[in-house]
């Protein structure tokens, strides 16, 4: 098992194996807070909702920017309108809600809020987009975010209809009203993990374990199954999409829209396909998140949480459903890690004294005041740690973690191709830098000595009469028309 581990781990390229470690270390730290009794298990649950929750965003924002490079900083408002979709009508504050958890006592209500958020997402997405896609690059982002802004100052303002800054409480969670699934976190029993003291004599003394799995942890669980179902099933939906024509389609205009047009397709419907089908995925991450948080306000739509999406896509790489989802993590790692990264830091910077004098040395004022600030308010920090990983990756890898390259190359062509390099990209570039190295070293033989020219010339008809010729029309017919659909990607097409 650990070979073929290591094999496949031998595979990657650099960057996936960076975005591998990084996963992992990422992984196991919190693995050691679980142990330890830092991170209870039902937080540690909410967290991978979370993380859910942006792959969900960053997934929306890909099919529009990554996939037809629409500029789109309404993120936050298709957002909102899923969660405030689905709230309407489960809240228990909601001016617009409906009594029970069933309607007409069949169907569960959640269900009806999951489709009316949908529809939603549809119709604002369709009334947007008609004004709006036949605008290009700055003019469409400027619109976008002024749609953000109106669709949370509309939540923040209809007393009448959103009961407006108050929010709405008292969701439920989505599967209440579901047949053995709302039962399922009370009737799950509790279970008590006991502590054990790990110590060694004289060095050090902790305890690890001891916590309790109750209502609360089954509920969390089952958010997760729910986020984890959302997130797979998009992702295979988008995977597909990615490799069709109709994906083709999308990468062209991204490329060239003057080009797509020239070639009869009407680019202004593929957009708005692009369009509407991201902010539908953008509301489902708001069903999951009124769900999961049980409380939505006017505030979970503030334009920064449009910024956080951008940076995820950014991060993973634009195009690349794996880069969302890597980009998604790192974002709630940031955002989530720094709220307890001040408290691991001490308070002040260290002193130290010389020996046999009087004297200490310390660091000036101003970096200890700032250092002293910095640790007190660490995770207001987040937005300089987030815009310094974006100034790093513009810099080092403009074209993200995981650019979307493997992605589009169907796993039935990468078998099928003759070239080992088709599967491994790292032995692609070392058959490149061997074969140049190989011209290098010919030229400056022929170079040296002129007699190399003419021994291959010598040389020509003995291996004429012992082997084909390469170049008959039996051999190239045979090589040549069967092996370039598969290398040009047309046959698989």
């Amino acid at each position: 098992m650990s070979v073929a581990v290591r094999e496949r781990f031998g595979g990657l390229t650099r960057a996936e194996q960076g975005a591998v470690g990084f996963v992992v270390l990422l992984a196991a730290l919190l693995f050691l807070g679980l142990l330890t009794g830092g991170l209870a298990p039902t937080y540690f649950l909410y967290l991978v909702g979370l993380v859910g929750m942006y792959v969900l965003l960053s997934f929306g924002l890909n099919v529009q920017w990554g996939y037809t490079g629409l500029i789109n900083f309404s993120v936050a408002a298709f957002f909102g309108l899923g969660a405030y979709g689905t709230a309407l009508l489960t809240a228990g504050n909601s001016p617009l809600g409906v009594e029970g958890s069933r309607l007409l006592g069949i169907i569960p209500l959640t269900i009806i809020g999951l489709l009316v958020a949908i529809v939603l997402a549809v119709v604002v997405a369709v009334a947007i987009g008609i004004p709006t896609l036949r605008l290009r690059a700055d003019y469409l982002a400027i619109a976008s975010l002024g749609l953000a802004e109106v669709v949370r100052l509309v939540f923040l303002n209809q007393r009448d209809w959103t009961n407006g800054s108050a929010g709405l409480r008292g969701i439920p969670g989505f599967f209440d009203g579901w047949p053995v699934l709302e039962t399922f976190p009370e009737a799950m029993p509790g279970l008590r993990v006991e502590a054990l003291e790990l110590s060694i004599p004289g060095v050090f003394s902790t305890e690890i374990l001891g916590f309790t799995l109750g209502t609360p942890f089954w509920q969390a669980l089952l958010n997760v199954a729910f986020v984890l179902v959302l997130v797979g099933i998009v992702f295979a939906v988008l995977r597909r999409a990615h490799r069709s024509p109709w994906g083709r389609v999308m990468r062209t205009i991204r490329s060239d829209e003057d080009l797509a047009e020239a070639l009869g397709k009407d680019t202004y419907a593929f957009k708005m396909q692009a369009f509407v089908l991201g902010s539908v995925i953008m509301a489902l991450a708001g069903v999951f998140y009124a769900h999961l948080n049980l409380f939505v306000s006017p505030g979970d739509l503030e334009p920064i949480n449009t910024f956080y999406v951008w940076i995820a896509v950014i991060l993973g790489g634009s195009g690349s459903n794996r880069g969302a989802m890597f980009g998604g993590f790192v974002v709630i790692a940031i955002r989530e890690g720094t709220r307890f990264l001040g408290e691991l830091l001490p308070g002040a910077l260290p002193t130290a004294g010389i020996p046999f004098t009087d004297l200490v040395v310390s660091f000036p004022t101003v970096i200890e005041t700032t250092y002293t600030t910095v640790v007190n308010n660490f995770a207001s920090t987040r937005l300089l740690a987030v815009g310094l990983l974006i100034v790093l990756v513009m810099r080092f890898r403009p074209q993200g973690m995981l650019p979307p390259q493997r992605e589009l190359i169907w796993p039935r062509s990468v078998a099928e191709s003759a070239g080992p390099g088709e599967t491994n990209p790292r032995e692609t570039i070392e058959e490149e830098a061997t074969a140049t190295a190989h011209a290098a070293d010919a030229s400056a033989g022929v170079g040296d000595d002129g007699q190399t020219a003419g021994d291959a010339t010598d040389a020509e008809p003995a291996g004429d009469d012992s082997t084909p010729d390469a170049s008959g029309p039996d051999d190239g017919t045979a090589d040549g028309s069967e092996d370039a659909p598969d290398e040009g990607g047309g046959r698989n097409e």
